[in-house]
């Protein structure tokens, strides 16, 4: 497994296990709406109707278009913010951090959703590996991040970065899942500028 960052680069400045921080729900966004209307718009543009989705770190809103899927799982780490998501029909809480595995079986999912999130992945190689196994061969995933953040949860690497070396930073991750190609998106609508990152499987 490669590994993407180094012990010093995956540090947080609060230390403590991740479930005592998001112990309490937290119904916040790390966007401004114009974010999240284009990210919208792009799920849209790589999903279809029947698809099944795991929407990865998600919280209490899901930012998925108005389209029928066959079915949208949640994962997080805050049990009554994935309750109160009226987009998933099922939720599993898991810290990645803790442990890199999900409880799917391979090919469970069409399209991997990670929005706003993987600034806190202290293990990325591993995470995405995982992302890749659930995925159905020929599946998707996006990964969009602002510039906001916990900056006491999101690790050093990411704090230290530019946006652009952010960018970077995520595509690496992708390679170290085995993710076969990716596409870089940079645009600025609103006042946060809008980067994800598409990758696929063979």
């Amino acid at each position: 497994m490669t590994t993407v960052l180094s012990d010093r680069d995956r540090r947080k400045r609060d230390d403590r296990p991740d479930g005592t921080f998001y112990d309490e729900p937290r119904y916040v966004t790390h966007a401004d709406d114009a974010f999240l209307e284009r990210l919208t718009a792009l799920y849209a543009s790589v999903t279809d109707p029947g698809d099944r989705v795991l929407d990865a770190m998600s919280s209490w809103v899901s930012h998925l278009p108005a389209v029928e899927y066959d079915r949208v799982v949640g994962h997080g780490l805050n049990e009554a913010e994935l309750a109160a998501n009226d987009r998933l029909d099922e939720f599993v809480v898991r810290d990645l951090n803790a442990e890199q595995s999900l409880p799917f079986a391979d090919d469970a999912f069409d399209v991997v959703c990670c929005a706003l999130s993987v600034q806190y992945l202290q293990y990325p190689g591993p995470t995405f590996a995982e992302f890749a196994r659930v995925l159905a061969p020929g599946g998707t995933v996006v990964v969009s991040f602002s510039n906001r953040m916990f900056p006491t949860k999101a690790v050093r690497a990411w704090r230290a970065a530019s946006m652009p070396e952010r960018a970077d930073l995520v595509e690496r991750y992708l390679d170290a899942g085995g993710f076969a190609a990716s596409e870089r998106i940079a645009e600025r609508s609103g006042e946060d500028p809008f980067y994800a990152a598409v990758g696929s499987l063979p």
